[in-house]
């Protein structure tokens, strides 16, 4: 059985891993400061994106997920596998992520990738954050020609 602070811990991982698809998908990527830590580790290059740490991946983000490229992304979340250990927890999210992407004879492609999220998160005074994201492909369909994951 799962003791309260178990429970508000799960919702709290939960939560912030929803925001952060709300934030990727907005493009609002600055607000992802909310979300890791500031000494977090990521890895998109499961699907050729960067590796780095927090200023190295805004600055991937802003300049690879741009509106003029990819007008429409969702990253839908499911099967939250959460492993606590007081102020820390890993993690496994599933990914299903539809992307609109515009190609240079203006016309435009929809893809899907599916993904994994492999992740860590730390307890922080402002709430749980991720300190560790890692892309592990599963599959892709329907990706433009040139894209070759």
């Amino acid at each position: 059985m799962l003791s309260q602070q178990e429970l508000s811990d799960r919702f709290e991982i939960q939560d912030l891993i929803f925001h952060y698809a709300e934030l990727i998908d907005s493009k609002q990527f600055e607000q992802l400061r909310e979300v890791f830590t500031p000494d977090v580790h990521v890895d998109y290059s499961a699907f050729g994106g960067g590796v780095g740490n927090l200023e190295q991946t805004l600055a991937f983000l802003h300049a690879a997920v741009t509106t003029e490229l990819f007008p429409n992304t969702q990253h839908l979340n499911a099967n939250i596998q959460v492993s606590l250990a007081g102020d820390i927890a890993t993690g496994r999210v599933m990914c299903f992520n539809p992307m609109q992407m515009a190609l240079p004879d203006g016309s435009s492609q929809t893809f899907f990738l599916g993904l994994w999220y492999q992740d860590e998160y730390r307890r922080t005074p402002g709430g749980w954050r991720i300190c560790r994201r890692e892309e592990v492909k599963s599959w892709v369909f329907n990706t433009p020609d040139f894209m070759a994951f």
